[in-house]
């Protein structure tokens, strides 16, 4: 119950010195509390330490831990980019190679990925959505890979025309053995943050490890 008054008081009491330019009120504690606050933000957070002492000792440490605090550790932060994508292997058969892409791309899509941030490679036979598209004409197939607002399919001997997207997947899906020798240097090329290839693991790593 004693609690109870003191509430009240306290919060008069601070209610008092926000009129601190009457000069009945000065006498009171209150005043020296508010009085080292603005100073106090300036520091980096020790306004405790800090209020009985004068201005004397802020200004040394004031002048030494803002310098070398913030701007040492900010700069070595910023350098922290890879150029080079992510690569993920994803064992499957010749025969399975596009089916597993197709299920990469799914992941891709639910996880957040925008469509037009994939591009699919087929060392083999064609993606049937690249063969279709096909059927009505190149001008038309190559201009929906300009719009950049879907996926898009292409054979790895066409992929030269294509831009960098930031998810490339390969289905090393058949076709000669440099098809896939060709297109997987050139797919991480063209991968901005993450390459996926389907496929057989010990042709891909061969070609990988060839200096991919």
């Amino acid at each position: 119950m004693p609690l109870i008054p003191e509430e009240p008081q306290i919060h008069e009491s601070a209610q008092g010195p926000r009129a601190t330019p009457a000069s009945g009120r000065t006498a009171p504690t209150p005043r020296p509390v508010p009085g080292p606050r603005p100073a106090a933000p300036s520091r980096p957070g020790r306004p405790g330490p800090l209020r009985p002492t004068p201005p004397v000792q802020r200004t040394p440490r004031d002048v030494a831990p803002a310098k070398p605090g913030p701007s040492g550790p900010a700069a070595p932060a910023a350098p922290t980019a890879t150029a080079s994508p992510q690569i993920q292997l994803i064992p499957a058969s010749a025969e399975g190679a596009l089916d597993a892409a197709e299920e990469a791309v799914d992941l891709l899509l639910d996880s957040g990925r925008a469509p037009g941030d994939v591009l699919v490679l087929t060392t083999g036979a064609q993606h049937p959505w690249a063969e279709h598209e096909l059927s009505f004409g190149e001008a038309s197939y190559w201009a929906q890979h300009d719009a950049g607002d879907d996926v898009f399919y292409a054979d790895a001997t066409i992929a030269a025309r294509a831009a960098s997207r930031p998810v490339v997947v390969v289905a090393v899906n058949g076709g000669p053995a440099s098809a896939a020798a060709a297109a997987l240097p050139l797919a991480h090329s063209r991968a901005g943050a993450l390459l996926i290839v389907c496929g057989d693991p010990q042709q891909i790593n061969s070609v990988l490890g060839a200096g991919v």
